[in-house]
């Protein structure tokens, strides 16, 4: 089968609307009817589980104002996303739900102290628990998570997120070293990712054309959109409309 990050489009957080909130079973639902690809996010719990969610903080998604580190997933069950009834998933249950029917990109969001192995580790422990055999890849915007699982799944495609500025004014000197390295993906040669996925309003980029894998472009929000990043990239991230499939 050929490499799904080049030929399906990857629904960003599910298929998402005023109805059905990014990364709800909803969404993922909607994107499987729809036939895409599905995007979604996770970060470690206070508890050590896995949950499926974009944010740092609740607050935009829940109206809770607790960072989603400090809670358990027991108290994320208690809160609902985007005033509907629906819930924030675990990895297991996203998994579940999903079961091989689309492929899947997962990003691994930035966590202060969580080793890229620690997270892999606790990611693969799940896909074998329920015995997962549907195409997935990896990818984060932090390189030292993107080559631990790669190290721990070689079979798996892991790839790089990156924009042309990632650091902001008053960032420590270090990030914005890290951060020059990381949107110039200079870091390539040591992480030798697979993929990368870049923000498509900043293509062209000298480093995305020059790379030789799969090239992805992120957030695509309408056809016009679409029709600009494909002159650069093989696929699309994308939401609030139909990707040409």
């Amino acid at each position: 089968m050929e490499n799904f990050l080049k030929t399906l489009p990857v629904a960003h957080r599910g298929l998402h609307d005023e109805t059905k909130p990014e990364n709800s079973p909803a969404a993922f639902e909607a994107a499987i009817e729809a036939g895409y690809a599905i995007e979604t996010d996770i970060h470690f719990t206070k508890d050590g589980q896995i949950a499926v969610f974009h944010d740092d903080n609740l607050k935009r998604m829940t109206g809770d104002k607790r960072e989603l580190k400090d809670c358990t997933m027991k108290e994320l069950k208690e809160l609902r996303l985007g005033g509907t009834e629906e819930r924030i998933p675990t990895f297991e249950e996203f998994l579940t739900l999903v079961n091989g029917r689309v492929p899947l990109l997962i990003e691994i969001k930035n966590m202060k102290g969580v080793k890229g192995k620690t997270i892999a580790s606790a990611m693969l422990a799940v896909m074998k628990k329920i015995g997962y055999k549907g195409e997935y890849a990896v990818q984060s915007f932090d390189p030292f998570y993107a080559k631990a699982y790669k190290a721990l799944a070689p079979a798996i495609p892991c790839g790089v997120l990156a924009q042309a500025k990632m650091s902001e004014k008053g960032d420590p000197l270090s990030w914005k070293i890290k951060a020059h390295l990381l949107s110039r993906l200079k870091l390539n040669f040591w992480v030798k990712p697979d993929f990368v996925s870049y923000g498509f309003w900043l293509l062209p980029q000298r480093c995305v054309t020059k790379f030789k894998g799969a090239k992805l472009a992120w957030t695509v929000r309408s056809p016009e959109d679409e029709a600009q990043a494909r002159q650069y990239v093989d696929n699309i991230i994308f939401e609030n409309y139909l990707a040409a499939k």
